[in-house]
């Protein structure tokens, strides 16, 4: 599964473990995905989306129709 989200398009993050004695190794900062099922009334079925933390209160702010156009007109297949 893709570490991203199509809503907000967050993605995962890279940089550095630094230890005690100041040795870098690489790391990468994943974004928080979850699955998440909503009921789409405008499609009258269930969507199952992977969204960050930020994309599910967006969805809940904006609400799921208004996101599920805006996905569709960018070609996000659901």
């Amino acid at each position: 599964m893709s570490r991203v989200c199509p809503v907000t398009g967050a993605q995962p993050g890279f940089g550095h473990h630094v230890s005690h004695s100041h040795r870098r190794t690489k790391r990468r900062f994943d974004v928080n995905i979850q699955r998440k099922r909503y009921w789409a009334p405008t499609l009258g079925r269930h969507v199952t989306l992977t969204l960050s933390a930020r994309g599910i209160k967006t969805v809940d702010q904006r609400g799921i129709d208004a996101v599920v156009a805006d996905l569709a007109a960018r070609g996000v297949t659901f």
